[in-house]
């Protein structure tokens, strides 16, 4: 009787990978990264050799590593002899190291799991085919690895938000197809952001918090979630309200915490409310005599560009909101009172 044939198919290999079955035969058809032993007819067995090569595969092209690249690093691997033979693993097939000019970026028109991505860095890429193979654990990897080795500022800006940027262009392009990638991107990106405000160093001592909160009818948090964990790091408290956040609530919660700043997030136009930002600036809170207001940051696209309301400022991005609440906080530790 002849024994049951060595490996797994096909689609057991892409359920543990977390692709699909049509990836990993197109990388077979593709690159010729198939296995080393074939049953007769179109049947497909993956030896646990094989399936080694398949996940150094899905390695090399989250970190950014263009597939056929990736499938001959990781057909090298394949080949060369195990650890028991006292050998090496092929250069090739450890994590790629930037060049010594500075962080590696791809060339115009480099794959990224089909979305418009442009010019962007290597990471951005990688993030990107992880998102469109639905590859949780190699996003979640790849976000703390860009985290650690460029910090939040340069992550959120040039690998998160141009994916996210990507994958919703790519949505609106194609009758509501990529919904689960974005959907799986957003809540892997808000996972490691999160991550880093609860891990940051605690506040100097006691101060007011900072209120981020979206406006009514704004569901978009993530980049709220980014300066909040950028505030984590520079110890500063913050206090996070998330998405559409009513207007009564709202004015409740800067009342109760007596903030510093208060950062509004408006994504579209029609969620940027200036009669309320007026509203939150305005309100006095502290010790008779010596109250004091907050400073509203007006920040997301949705506002306008020009905006001269008292008490109010507009920072075009995460980098310069970071430093307008952090000077205020300079200023106040200085006993200067915070500058507005």
């Amino acid at each position: 009787m002849t024994g049951a044939a060595p490996g797994v198919t096909t689609g057991a290999v892409a359920r543990r990978l977390g692709v699909s079955p049509t990836t990993v035969r197109s990388w077979e058809q593709r690159y010729g990264i198939g296995p080393a032993l074939r049953e007769g007819g179109r049947h497909r067995r993956w030896t646990p050799g094989d399936v080694a090569m398949l996940e150094e595969m899905c390695r090399l092209t989250s970190s950014g590593i263009p597939p056929a690249e990736a499938a001959r690093a990781a057909v090298a691997l394949r080949r060369a002899p195990g650890p028991g033979a006292g050998a090496e693993p092929p250069p090739s097939a450890a994590a790629p190291a930037p060049p010594p000019d500075g962080p590696r970026r791809n060339r115009r028109g480099a794959p990224g799991g089909g979305l418009p991505l442009g010019e962007v860095r290597q990471e951005c890429r990688g993030l990107a085919r992880a998102a469109v193979r639905l590859d949780g654990p190699a996003m979640d990897a790849l976000l703390q690895q860009t985290m650690d080795a460029h910090g939040l500022v340069t992550a959120w800006e040039e690998v998160m938000a141009p994916t996210l940027h990507a994958v919703g262009r790519k949505w609106e392009s194609t009758d509501d197809r990529y919904v689960e990638v974005e959907h799986l991107l957003s809540w892997h990106v808000s996972t490691v952001l999160r991550r880093a405000a609860v891990t940051g160093p605690p506040p100097a001592g006691p101060a007011a918090p900072v209120v981020l909160a979206c406006l009514p009818g704004e569901q978009h948090t993530l980049p709220l979630e980014a300066l909040a964990a950028g505030l984590a790091e520079r110890g500063v408290p913050t206090r996070m309200f998330g998405a559409a956040v009513p207007a009564e609530a709202l004015r409740a919660a800067v009342s109760r915490s007596g903030p510093m700043a208060v950062v509004l997030w408006s994504q579209s136009r029609s969620t940027a409310d200036a009669v309320l930002a007026r509203q939150v600036a305005s309100m006095a809170f502290g010790l008779k005599g010596a109250r004091t207001t907050p400073l509203v940051l007006l920040a997301g696209p949705g506002w306008p560009v020009r905006t001269a309301a008292a008490g109010t400022r507009r920072p075009r991005g995460l980098r310069e909101a970071l430093d307008v609440i952090s000077r205020l906080y300079a200023a106040e530790a200085s006993g200067g009172g915070p500058e507005r």
